[in-house]
C-alpha cells in the first residue's frame, strides 16, 4: 500500500468519527428541560414586530 492510500484511509475514519459524534450528541438528552433546542424559557412579549 502506499502512502496516499493511507492518508485517505485516514481522513475517511476521522470524517466517519467526527459525523458519529455530532450524531452520539444531538440524540443525547442535553438536560435543559425541554431538549435543549427549543426557545420555551424565552419571553417575546417585549420584541414589536414591524407593520407591514
Amino acid at each position: 500500500m502506499n502512502y496516499q492510500l493511507i492518508i485517505v484511509f485516514l481522513i475517511f475514519a476521522a470524517a466517519l468519527f467526527y459525523l458519529g459524534r455530532m450524531i452520539v450528541k444531538s440524540l443525547k438528552p442535553s438536560g435543559k428541560g425541554c431538549g435543549g433546542n427549543c426557545k420555551c424559557g424565552v419571553d417575546f412579549s417585549g420584541i414589536e414586530t414591524p407593520e407591514r
